[in-house]
């Protein structure tokens, strides 16, 4: 039989690897200049975690986690987002402790969900995500925004929005809890199953539904911002306050309250508002989880995070045409002509490798004509020609591709040589 990869999965081939390589690194540098370390969990966790960290009323939890019973009984779920295993990791390693703070991670890796495939949606993703825990200064709030806005401008995204909400704390929530079943529980019957389920476990979550994101009751549902009190509000200004300062755009949304049930105060979704992009728009999401440390078993600690999606970005960066700066190319090709050139080649490649070179040869004992062609494919800056007479002369005949220039380089000197040359041209 012919065996075909999983529904809802991609291979990621030479050619398109190097560009998530290429945005991964921007992310990674980027997280450098601000503070932020990577951390690097398991890519399971104990199912227990899920349902305390993400909540059993999320769609996550109730139908999309691949979860199964390792040998020892144990039930384990392959991670579906990031926040909980790098909070789960905080606390094991008693990171609150830590002199600095707040603890400033990153992470990137594949999350898993049961869901159904489209584009730019799949059942293993990768997510870039960071995570600042240890403060509930409004600032920190502002700085994570602005690492994942500066994450996009750098790789030259200039269609996206940043939209922002407050969803309160604790007391601004449940006064707007009241109001949200009050205002849906006459006419729940109208929405679908699942929203008439929320309706007593989480009511916030109605608001977040895609299947009745049109009915007039969320146009007229009462506005989370109604009901924050003096201290949220204040909060909320705050952050507002330091967005304008950084000059970065933003517009408020009352009904952004994203998937997960551990946000408070601030929540934030990134856009993309490219001509073709289609609906599924949303290329980063994060907010603020104060109450999220201590339900995984940790001391009372403020954190605010954010996660992307990397097939998301790069989507993104071909719907508004931006073409990544990578080179796939390599520096020299080495075309040995005769066995006596062929056993000084093996030598020759591996200290040019050695020397910091892309190097390349036959493998194939194809004739000179066919290595020069071999070298084309490959986008050889150089091509170094060894025969007999190189041999007795203790020379490589160099040819540079682009320009048709050829020079007999000593051995000896040739790593020196393509050294120079290529630095020259990059």
């Amino acid at each position: 039989m012919a065996f075909q990869i999983p529904r809802g999965t991609q291979d990621l081939l030479p050619g398109e690897t190097e560009k998530w390589q290429y945005v991964e690194q921007v992310a990674r540098d980027l997280c450098r200049r601000y503070g932020y370390e990577e951390i690097r969990t398991p890519i399971f966790e104990h199912t227990e975690l899920f349902l305390r960290g993400v909540g059993d009323t999320t769609d996550i939890v109730q139908k999309e986690m691949y979860t199964f019973e390792d040998k020892g009984g144990r039930a384990l779920t392959l991670r579906p987002e990031g926040t909980a295993p790098v909070v789960r990791a905080f606390v094991e390693h008693k990171l609150y402790g830590s002199p600095n703070q707040p603890v400033k991670l990153y992470y990137a890796g594949p999350m898993f969900r049961y869901e159904r495939p489209e584009a730019g949606r799949f059942r293993q993703f990768v997510q870039f995500g960071v995570e600042a825990i240890g403060s509930s200064d409004p600032a920190i709030d502002a700085e994570v925004m602005a690492l994942a806005m500066h994450i996009y401008k750098a790789l030259g995204l200039k269609h996206i929005r940043l939209v922002i909400n407050s969803l309160g704390d604790v007391d601004s929530r449940r006064a707007h809890r009241e109001a949200l079943v009050r205002h849906f529980s006459d006419r729940i019957h109208e929405l679908c199953p699942d929203c008439q389920a929320r309706l007593e476990t989480n009511p916030l979550r109605i608001l977040d539904c895609k299947k009745d994101r049109d009915h007039e009751l969320m146009a007229s549902a009462p506005s989370i911002l109604d009901y924050l009190n003096d201290e949220s509000r204040a909060y909320f200004e705050k952050v507002k306050q330091y967005l304008t300062m950084l000059d970065i755009p933003f517009v408020i949304d009352s009904r952004l309250v994203r998937g997960l049930d551990y946000y408070n105060h601030t929540t934030f979704e990134i856009m993309s508002e490219a001509e073709g992009f289609g609906a599924a728009a949303t290329l980063c999401g994060g907010g603020r989880y104060n109450g999220l440390v201590q339900e995984i078993g940790g001391p009372e600690t403020p954190g605010i995070g954010f996660a992307l999606s990397i097939e998301r970005l790069l989507a993104a960066l071909e719907a508004e045409g931006i073409e990544l700066p990578i080179h796939r190319g390599i520096d020299c090709y080495v075309v040995a002509v005769g066995e006596r050139a062929k056993d000084e080649t093996v030598r020759l490649v591996y200290e040019l490798r050695r020397a910091g070179l892309r190097v390349e040869q036959d493998y194939l004992g194809r004739k000179m004509k066919a290595q020069l062609k071999a070298a084309d494919r490959l986008g050889a800056s150089f091509v170094a020609i060894i025969g007999d007479e190189e041999l007795e002369k203790q020379t490589a005949a160099v040819k540079h591709m682009a320009s048709g220039e050829q020079t007999d380089v000593p051995l000896g000197e040739l790593a020196s040589f393509l050294i120079e040359r290529t630095k020259r041209e990059e």
